[in-house]
């Protein structure tokens, strides 16, 4: 028989370090620092070895994620190991090292999530994880749902003010908050439970290395957001240029967002249909194009609000700003339909299996969709939408403008490799 190849070793080793260093560390993480020959990690980290550990000693440089190249090159041929927080493929620096080499060996360490959760009594699998780390407090407000229990991992001692803020500025000051300091450390603490309304405004945690447990409790008085789209016409701000409630859900639903896919929000108005791509999921991407500036302005605070400050908003008129934006998965026009090229260039910059979504109420435009439904087939509806309104004493139905709608995806010709 012959014998099985051996693995590849790995070039680099990836050491999960928690709060209590040295001595939480089992005998493989041991043994991997103490053999390698340049040690990579955060002065903190560092400071947590021992001297037995002899290998050259290079603090991560800032930013961080740039420099990873340039440290793995510099140091090629030799024996690497780099330090990280908890588990490096949690919000760690594993994902960067996994990107840029193959050749990569993790030994994990508890994330400050399993500690956190084995310290509040919550299952894990029920708890939503946001990290504000690096990115911006906004994004916690698209997890903010009564009754939900979230782990924010804190950026530093700042973090649990930021989220006291946010989350009576968003109506959830009920919720009910915890902070956890060196989980896993001799220097553990936990605080006393406190709503976001009675958070103490001067009072900081001690100490950086945090995680804040929330409780979600929205108060009475506070809008209702849900979680799939048609958020209430109220949650946006506007001048009157926003994709009504219901108009809005019938057209997520055509476009059909998934986890990772770009959208490309063309004539943006409020911003209501690329907030709301993304609030399906964390993963989704959105660019709006918007040639009103006041209009842009106003986007940007309405995803602000809404939780996804990510959503990238673009000032200038389409078609002319369209080959800037990376490749869509789909597109949603929803303004300047008239515009010259406009749904000819949409649909060259779809790739096969694209989806494109139009939206129109004038005469003029749906020419234009009834042209393109000849040219490329897919979907045209009308839609319809009628409010009940006092009529006198009695109550009677008011017809809004009916929506001409054109919904396509774009098949790939298998026999010519074409699009079409």
């Amino acid at each position: 028989m012959t014998p099985a190849a051996s693995a590849p070793t790995a070039a680099v080793t990836v050491v999960g370090l928690g709060a209590d260093g040295w001595a939480g560390l089992p005998d493989a993480s041991r043994t991997a620092l103490r053999e390698a020959e340049v040690l990579i990690g955060g002065p903190r980290q560092l400071d947590l070895l021992p001297p037995e550990c002899t290998g050259q000693r290079v603090a991560w440089p800032s930013p961080l994620r740039p420099a990873v190249p340039g440290l793995l090159a510099a140091h090629a041929g030799r024996r690497i190991a780099v330090l990280a927080s908890g588990d490096p493929m949690f919000y760690g620096i594993g994902r960067a090292l996994a990107e840029e080499t193959g050749a990569l060996r993790v030994l994990p360490h508890p994330s400050s999530v399993s500690y956190a959760a084995a310290r509040l009594g919550w299952p894990l699998e029920d708890v939503e994880v946001v990290t504000l780390v690096g990115r911006p407090a906004a994004r916690l407000a698209a997890a903010l749902h009564h009754g939900r229990r979230l782990l924010v991992l804190s950026a530093d001692a700042t973090t649990p003010g930021e989220v006291a803020a946010l989350l009576r500025d968003r109506g959830f000051g009920p919720s009910r908050m915890r902070v956890l300091e060196q989980l896993g450390g001799e220097e553990e603490r936990t605080t006393g439970e406190v709503t976001a309304d009675d958070w103490p405004g001067a009072e900081q945690p001690g100490d950086p290395l945090n995680i804040v447990a929330v409780e979600c409790r929205r108060a009475p008085h506070a809008l209702r957001l849900g979680a799939v789209p048609g958020l209430p016409d109220e949650a946006y701000e506007h001048d009157g240029q926003l994709t009504k409630r219901h108009i809005r859900a019938a057209t997520l639903g055509v476009l059909a967002p998934a986890p990772g896919e770009l959208l490309w929000d063309i004539g943006g108005g409020s911003g209501s249909i690329a907030v709301e791509w993304m609030r399906t999921h964390p993963a989704c991407r959105a660019v709006t194009v918007e040639r009103d500036p006041a209009r842009a302005e106003r986007i940007t605070r309405n995803a602000d609000r809404l939780g996804v400050p990510g959503l990238r908003v673009v000032t200038g008129a389409a078609p002319a700003v369209l080959t800037e934006l990376p490749p869509p998965d789909a597109v949603f026009v929803g303004g300047g339909l008239t515009a010259p090229g406009l749904l000819d260039a949409c649909w060259e910059a779809l790739p096969g299996g694209g989806r494109l979504v139009a939206n129109t109420v004038t005469l003029e435009s749906e020419a234009l969709l009834a042209d393109a439904h000849r040219r490329h087939g897919g979907e045209l509806v009308r839609l319809a939408v009628a409010h009940a309104v006092p009529v006198g004493g009695f109550t009677g139905w008011r017809q809004a403008m009916p929506v001409t709608q054109w919904a396509v995806r774009k098949t790939l010709d298998t026999s010519s490799g074409a699009d079409r």
